[in-house]
């Protein structure tokens, strides 16, 4: 029998992608979003591959639909065998700008979306795999997304705790984090948008790339899987220099926004992006990188402990040479050291 994925926020963006990638393994699909009209599309794409899919309107925040969703998916498909918690919502302005409501929106989709769909997800399955897609911005904290940090933040809490907790129960359900950087989707313009300026992806990936690291997050045991060659050494520098990477993001940080200005958004953070068509990509293909930098926990280390190794060897030579090696370079040669 094919195995079943429910992968919420699964109609546009790394949830389309992700549902394509389930797809072409052979699984059936269950998707869960807010918009009927792109989750129709988003159907007939798949169906068209030969694969079974059932979708479901339903707002994650609200845990009683998402129960009532997973029991009207399993009716039509079957038991769950793998639960994609995907979908997020976020805020583009300086925290002195965003009231309480819309920091409580972020936090119901974010988090307690996230949260619903794995005491969901738990009720129903006896094995399997449940998949947090979270950011590295789980880890550091950048400057304009503050409420979005914040959830994603308090989700790798609650994971990690649940962790311990399967593993003390001998759980056969394994819990696994994706942790993305940039991904080149629709959300950039979709997003609710106080600046008065464009959003702009850096260094973005493909929603591809995050889908297949979302698929190998669900078939193989591994605690945490980190998209972007720059993911590992930028948790690396936060955790030895916070301080110094404080002050680099009172600058770098401000360049998600362009210098084109745009009137404010109120975007999909309460209600779904209007139409349907738009599906995984958003408008960075130019610059999106497709590389399949993707790293298991244990060559996550291996990437951070070379960059700490070069870093030592560049401070070393900093007094007999003006030549150091930067971290990009080394992040990026430690990168292409382990793809071989």
């Amino acid at each position: 029998m094919p195995q079943i994925v429910v992968i919420t926020g699964g109609s546009a963006g790394i949830g389309r992608a992700a549902a394509r990638a389930f797809a072409a393994k052979g699984y059936d699909v269950g998707l869960i979003a807010r918009g009927p009209e792109r989750l129709a599309e988003a159907k007939a794409e798949l169906e068209a591959t030969g694969v079974r899919v059932h979708t479901v309107s339903a707002d994650v925040a609200d845990a009683e639909a998402i129960e009532a969703a997973a029991a009207e998916i399993e009716t039509a498909l079957g038991p769950v065998d793998v639960w994609v918690n995907n979908a997020m919502a976020t805020i583009y302005s300086p925290i002195k700008g965003v009231d309480a409501a819309e920091v409580k929106r972020v936090t119901e989709v974010t988090y307690l979306g996230a949260v619903n769909g794995t005491l969901t997800a738990l009720r129903r399955m006896k094995a399997g795999t449940i998949v947090q897609v979270s950011s590295m911005l789980s880890w550091r904290a950048i400057p304009l997304q503050g409420p979005y940090c914040g959830a994603k933040f308090a989700l790798r809490g609650f994971t990690e705790s649940l962790r311990a907790e399967l593993i003390h129960d001998r759980s056969k359900v394994h819990l696994t984090m994706v942790h993305l950087p940039a991904i080149n989707t629709p959300q950039f313009d979709w997003a609710r948008n106080k600046t008065g300026q464009q959003t702009q992806a850096p260094g973005p990936y493909q929603p591809e790339v995050a889908a297949d690291a979302i698929v190998f997050a669900a078939t193989h045991r591994r605690r945490d899987v980190f998209v972007g060659s720059s993911t590992p050494p930028g948790i690396l520098a936060a955790r030895l220099a916070p301080g110094l990477v404080d002050r680099a993001l009172a600058k770098k940080g401000y360049d998600q926004l362009s210098d084109t200005p745009i009137p404010p958004s109120d975007g999909n953070l309460f209600e779904p992006a209007p139409g349907g068509q738009q599906a995984a990509r958003g408008r960075f293909d130019a610059e999106a990188n497709s590389r399949r930098d993707i790293y298991s926990s244990r060559q996550a280390d291996m990437v951070a402990a070379g960059l700490l190794l070069v870093g030592a060897v560049s401070l070393s030579m900093l007094a007999t040479s003006p030549l150091v090696i930067g971290p990009a370079v080394a992040a990026r040669a430690v990168g292409r050291a382990l793809r071989g």
